[in-house]
């Protein structure tokens, strides 16, 4: 199984028990890849200035239908550019009623080399209302 999913450095980069780079493999590193690839803005990479989640821009969107449908569009917009060993199920976003300013994304998967499915939920931050105010 792993090795049709790959291996590559463990998110946070950083030494593992043998002080050598932590690497991952499986799963984990297509979870790991699919986080990046949320975490990362576009134009953040200077010789990849496409790679990454549009949802960045989102920071100071209004909390309603029309951002959490944006929300859920960018995600699956990314993932299906960037992730080519899944395919997606599903992507929903909602909004956190204990916290407003959260954006919580729902993320179903199948790993193409498998049959069972996986799932993933990233929480977004959005600015609160009150400091939108003072933009």
């Amino acid at each position: 199984m792993s090795e049709h999913l790959g291996t590559g450095w463990a998110f946070p980069v950083g030494p593992d028990a043998r002080g050598r780079v932590g690497l991952i493999s499986g799963i984990r590193a297509v979870e790991q890849a699919i986080l990046m690839i949320l975490m990362t803005p576009k134009g953040q990479r200077v010789m990849r200035p496409d790679y990454g989640c549009q949802i960045h821009e989102l920071v100071f969107a209004p909390n309603d239908a029309s951002t959490l449908g944006l929300a859920s569009y960018y995600v699956h917009e990314a993932l299906t550019a960037w992730e080519p060993r899944i395919e997606l199920t599903d992507v929903d976003a909602d909004s956190d009623p204990a916290y407003p300013e959260r954006i919580v994304i729902s993320i179903k998967y199948r790993i193409r080399s498998e049959a069972s499915e996986q799932s993933l939920v990233f929480p977004f931050y959005r600015m609160p209302a009150d400091v939108q105010a003072l933009r």
